[in-house]
C-alpha cells in the first residue's frame, strides 16, 4: 500500500475478524479479512437448509484502508487485553487479529450474542470496546460487499 500522507511509520495495516461455531448443521463461520495489498476477502458459511458458501473477494482502494484504519486506532483496542474475556466454548467463538505497523494484536473469546454478555463479563470495558469495533467493521465490510456486488452500475 503506498502512502501519500509523508508519514514515516511503517503503513503495513492487515486485519482478519472470524466468528464462528460447530453446531448440528456442521462447522458455520463468517470471517474477513483486509490484506496490506487492499485484497478484502469474505467467507460466509451456513448449512442451514442446505446453503451453500459465499465467498467474495474484491480489491479496496487506499481511502478505504485509511478508514478502515482511522476506526481501528479511534476504537483503541490495540490498548485491551483479552485475558479476562470469556473463553470460547461450543456455543462458539471470535477472533480478531490487527496488525499496523509494527505491532500486532490477536484477540479470542467466547461469540457474544449482546450487549448485556458483555457487562456481565470480568472485563466490560475492555469487551465493550471489542464488541462495538466488531460491529462497526462488520457493517463496513457488509456495506463494502453490497456496493460493490449488488448495486448495478446506473445505465448511460
Amino acid at each position: 500500500m503506498s502512502d501519500n500522507s509523508g508519514s514515516s511509520k511503517n503503513n503495513l495495516f492487515y486485519l482478519r475478524y472470524y466468528v464462528g461455531h460447530q453446531g448440528k448443521f456442521g462447522h458455520e463461520f463468517m470471517e474477513f479479512e483486509f490484506r496490506p495489498d487492499g485484497l478484502l476477502r469474505y467467507a460466509n458459511n451456513s448449512n442451514y437448509k442446505n446453503d451453500v458458501m459465499i465467498r467474495k473477494e474484491v480489491f479496496v482502494g487506499d481511502a478505504v484502508l485509511k478508514e478502515l484504519e482511522r476506526i481501528v486506532t479511534e476504537s483503541e483496542i490495540m490498548a485491551e487485553d483479552d485475558h479476562n474475556w470469556p473463553e470460547k466454548d461450543r456455543v462458539g467463538s471470535q477472533e480478531l487479529e490487527i496488525v499496523s505497523g509494527n505491532s500486532q494484536i490477536c484477540f479470542e473469546c467466547r461469540k457474544i450474542g449482546a450487549l448485556s454478555e458483555v457487562e456481565k463479563s470480568r472485563d466490560p470495558e475492555g469487551l465493550r470496546v471489542f464488541y462495538y469495533l466488531v460491529q462497526d467493521l462488520k457493517c463496513f465490510v457488509f456495506s463494502l460487499i453490497k456496493l460493490h456486488f449488488k448495486i448495478k452500475p446506473i445505465p448511460n
